[in-house]
C-alpha cells in the first residue's frame, strides 16, 4: 500500500462536496471538498505501489484542464489509468 499527496494550483472554486466510484477490485473511489481561498491537494491511497509518475501524469492533465480548487482524496484499489481519468471526469461534471 502506498500513500501519495501532490499539490496543484488551481483558482476555479467548487461550491459542493462530491464523491465518485467505489472501492472495490480495479476501481476507485473519489471524494472531494471545496478549497476556499485557491489552491488543490491530492491525497491518494493505493493498493499498487510504485506508479507515483503515472498518478502526477494524469492529475496534471485534469488539473490543466479544470483549474478547480479543491481538495481530493482518492482510494485506489488497482484502478487503470483510463479507470482514474474516467472518474476524474465524472468528479468534473460534479463539480462544475
Amino acid at each position: 500500500m502506498e500513500k501519495l499527496t501532490y499539490d496543484f494550483e488551481g483558482e476555479r472554486a467548487t461550491k459542493n462536496r462530491a464523491h465518485v466510484g467505489a472501492v472495490a477490485s480495479g476501481d476507485l473511489e473519489i471524494l472531494a471538498e471545496p478549497r476556499p481561498g485557491g489552491g488543490s491537494t491530492v491525497r491518494i491511497t493505493t493498493s499498487v505501489d510504485g506508479f507515483g509518475q503515472i498518478w502526477r501524469s494524469v492529475l496534471e492533465q485534469f488539473f490543466s484542464r479544470t483549474n478547480l480548487a479543491v481538495d481530493i482524496e482518492i482510494n485506489d484499489s488497482g484502478a487503470t489509468p483510463g479507470t482514474v481519468a474516467l472518474r476524474l471526469s465524472q468528479l468534473e461534471e460534479l463539480l462544475t
